[in-house]
């Protein structure tokens, strides 16, 4: 393009010199002259133009030219700042995400099996480098020392305390008694356990044993333990405040209130978590588990049908479909985001605008200038070709116009 627009030029200045030499013998030749004339004046202006952008023409140091370069920083303080203005503005920034509806693209695309099983092919090979990256001694006495130095720090007895105290807040603990009770009565009534009570009872009955009747007592006896102990679950199944019922309360409490404030076993607690902690066979069979659970994943994981990567498609496809079908949750998380996004906006906007500037300001200004000149030079250079062509018919039209006046 550059040698186009030159040759334009030199075909302006050879056409003006053939006119002038040729002006004498017609008047024709004058507007011929007046072309070339303007069109040497158009095509030189505009080349001084377009040089001026990125280097002094003829290396001459002339004010305003070599834009670019010489103003390289403001340039990019300048794209910075209208990049944040007209494209991270609030307002459009959430136009934008309104339209983009993030919630049904991810259901449409999860919905896809094969997008689903991609889904699970990245994830699976995320989790098998992680695994061969924590199978190594490194990780496991990190894991080990952490695990130790942050049980260490919690206090055993007053947490089992506090917890025991939640869950057996408004008498859940009597779910667990009605439960226990249910699983007790089931058993008594099973003939392997109270042929098993009668033979233990016919054992304690020595004296009978002589006379043939220790067997005879032993079921009897047996029958009336399982009667009593029914009839017992019964009432305290009917009676809520049975009397059973509430000393098992008084012992539950009791015990919380023991794990919670008693400094006895208090210390008991802390003793036993610091024997066990210390004990080195709980670090063996730590990592003898950590090597077990990590192999199993690595197994898995490396076979084509791995179960992991399996359940994962078939949950990312799920999930997909689920989010299709349901419009309140679409909403409820494409909501999410319009409110979430102003503040990520607001918070990281200005550090968008420093990163630009940061960058442009890096920037050697000879490599930016070959680059923008090897971008957009080849269009610049028409406007050399324009100016001469633009140039060389307004000298013709003014010399045409001075030629009617005279």
């Amino acid at each position: 393009m550059k040698r186009l627009a030159l040759g334009l030029l030199v075909a302006a200045a050879l056409l003006y010199a053939l006119a002038t030499w040729q002006l004498p013998r017609h008047a024709a030749w004058g507007y011929v002259a007046a072309f070339a004339e303007a069109a040497m004046v158009g095509a030189i202006a505009d080349w001084f133009a377009v040089v001026a952008l990125f280097r002094h023409p003829l290396g001459l140091p002339i004010p305003h030219t070599a834009i670019i370069p010489e103003n390289k920083d403001r340039i990019g303080e300048n794209l910075a700042n209208f990049l944040c203005q007209h494209f991270l503005a609030t307002d459009q920034v959430l136009v934008r995400v309104r339209e983009f509806d993030a919630a049904g693209r991810i259901a449409a695309w999860l919905s896809v099996s094969a997008n689903a099983e991609r889904v699970g092919e990245r994830l699976v090979a995320a989790a098998r480098w992680m695994v061969g990256a924590l199978d190594d001694e490194r990780v496991r006495q990190f894991v080990a020392e952490a695990a130790r130095s942050g049980l260490r720090q919690v206090d055993v007895t007053r947490l089992s305390g506090q917890m025991l105290e939640a869950m057996t807040h408004d008498r859940r603990h009597q779910e667990l008694l009605d439960g226990v009770l249910v699983q007790l009565a089931k058993l008594l009534g099973e003939s392997a356990v109270q042929d098993t009570m009668t033979e233990a009872i016919a054992r304690e009955v020595k004296a009978l044993k002589y006379v043939g009747l220790d067997q005879m007592a032993a079921r009897l006896a047996t029958r009336k333990v399982v009667v009593i102990i029914a009839k017992t679950i019964i009432d305290m199944a009917d009676d809520p405040e049975h009397s059973l019922r509430l000393r098992f309360d008084e012992m539950v409490s009791n015990f919380v209130t023991r794990l919670k404030d008693d400094e006895a076993m208090h210390r008991r607690g802390e003793r036993l978590k610091t024997e066990l902690l210390d004990n080195p066979a709980l670090g063996t069979y730590v990592n003898e588990l950590w090597s077990q659970i990590l192999g199993w994943l690595q197994a898995d994981m490396t076979q084509p049908d791995s179960s992991i990567r399996h359940r994962i498609t078939q949950a990312a496809q799920a999930l997909g479909e689920r989010l299709a079908g349901d419009d309140a949750i679409r909403g409820w998380i494409n909501g999410e985001l319009q409110a979430a996004a102003p503040q990520f906006i607001e918070r990281y906007r200005e550090d968008i605008r420093r990163y630009i500037v940061g960058r442009v300001q890096a920037w050697d200004a000879k490599e930016m200038t070959e680059e923008l000149e090897r971008h957009i030079g080849r269009d610049l250079q028409f406007i050399r070709i324009n100016g001469t062509l633009v140039g060389g018919l307004v000298g013709l039209t003014i010399h045409a116009l001075t030629q009617l006046w005279t």
